[in-house]
Formats: structure tokens, C-alpha cells, sequence
């Protein structure tokens, strides 16, 4: 059996600085670079290794969910911040671009970086 120690996601973008301020600055996680990469840890400890690729295509799916307990605050602190939200059709989405579940799901909003790959902002208690 592999006995595997560690393990993360990663993906790219074109734009290092940008990113770096965006999730961040925008995001408000924390952010380490090195080597001309960044380590961006989530609120649960995991982390995500974000590289530069200078002929990027964003992702046309989600590549990270972010979990909140007040998804609305959570919409309007990150819109002050200079998050903007996609709206896609077939989702009913209010005037925040939120998404309700309707018990097929988490209440979800979703936002890009600057090089477009999508994040997800969902309704998420904790026990």
C-alpha cells in the first residue's frame, strides 16, 4: 500500500501578482510565494498550489469551493472587495448572484479570478 504524505490541488493562471492579491486580498486567505509560485492555504488547513502558465485557458467547471456559514454577508464582503459574481443560465439567481439549493443542494454563488477559473462561495454549516 502507498503510503502516501501529504497531498494538494493546484492550477494555473497567467498572472502570479494578480492572483496573488485576488485570493488574497479579495479572497482573504492566506497566500505564501515561492519560486514564482504561490501556496494558497484554506480555512481548514488544506492547501492549493496556484503556477504560472503563460498560454492559461481558465477552466470552463469550478475549481474551488469555499464553504461559509452567512453566504449573503459572505456575497457582500467579498463584492466590497471587488468580487464580481457570474450568473449562469438555468440557475434562478437573485440580485446577489446567488443560487438557492432548494434542497437539491447548497445555496451557491460563484465569482472568478482574474484569469477566470470559477470559485464557488456556498452555504456551508459546520458541526
Amino acid at each position: 500500500m502507498v503510503d502516501y504524505t501529504q497531498g494538494f490541488s493546484g492550477f494555473a493562471v497567467p498572472d502570479i501578482a494578480a492572483a496573488k492579491a485576488f485570493y488574497g486580498d479579495v479572497l482573504g486567505l492566506e497566500v505564501g510565494e515561492e519560486h514564482g509560485m504561490l501556496e494558497v492555504t484554506l480555512p481548514d488547513g488544506a492547501r492549493v498550489m496556484v503556477y504560472p502558465k503563460d498560454d492559461h485557458a481558465p477552466a470552463v467547471f469550478t475549481i474551488l469551493n469555499l464553504g461559509v456559514a452567512d453566504l449573503p454577508a459572505a456575497v457582500d464582503e467579498l463584492s466590497g472587495r471587488g468580487a464580481t459574481w457570474l450568473r449562469y443560465e438555468g440557475f434562478e439567481q437573485d440580485e446577489r448572484g446567488i443560487a438557492a439549493g432548494n434542497e437539491m443542494g447548497p445555496d451557491i454563488a460563484w465569482t472568478s479570478d482574474p484569469a477566470g477559473n470559477i470559485i464557488a462561495v456556498m452555504q456551508l454549516e459546520r458541526d
